[in-house]
């Protein structure tokens, strides 16, 4: 039941990520580029639930995206599904009690599904190929993702332990006692 509820709260929490991201953000923007909210997004839930449900999400998400503002249907869905699972190396490695940490995790993030985006949309979309352009909209997307995240990290790391109660848990003393 918890669990449920816990995977309504996150569509819930989509669907607001959605409302900022299309509208609130487009307004505030810096030099007309907006900041992901979707990574992460995407990165909290395969930071705090597990592997699979950030690659779930991340697909999901995804093909959300594709089907709402997309050109062609999986690029958006292979990106994030990528950050979905690439989050369980960072869930293994890095500790999520660090702000300093998280920021790096989020510019990592954005740098590999932006990279992967461009190439993606080169390759299926025959995109022009615009490195300084492309540059600079990553670095202005870094730091409003970073900027953001700072701000939210609170709240985010607050709801992310429930959830890895719930979902993690602490399953090493049950075997014992």
């Amino acid at each position: 039941m918890k669990k449920t509820i816990i995977n309504l709260i996150l569509v819930i929490v989509l669907l607001i990520f959605y409302y900022l991201q299309s509208n609130f953000f487009s307004w505030f923007n810096i030099a007309g580029i907006m900041p992901n909210l979707f990574i992460i997004l995407v990165l909290f839930i395969g930071l705090f639930a597990n592997r699979t449900m950030g690659i779930a999400y991340g697909v999901g998400i995804g093909i959300f995206l594709d089907f709402l503002i997309g050109s062609k249907v999986g690029i958006y869905a292979t990106c994030l599904g990528l950050i979905g699972f690439l989050t369980g190396i960072f869930d293994k490695n890095f500790s999520k009690d660090s702000r300093l940490t998280i920021m790096v995790i989020v510019m990592v993030a954005t740098v590999i599904s932006e990279v992967l985006n461009y190439l993606l949309g080169y390759i299926f979309l025959s995109a022009e190929i615009e490195i300084l352009n492309f540059i600079k909209i990553l670095i202005i997307e870094i730091i409003f993702n970073i900027m953001l995240t700072i701000i939210l990290y609170p709240l985010i790391q607050k709801f992310g332990y429930y959830i890895e109660n719930e979902y993690k848990g602490n399953k090493i003393l049950t075997r014992y006692f």
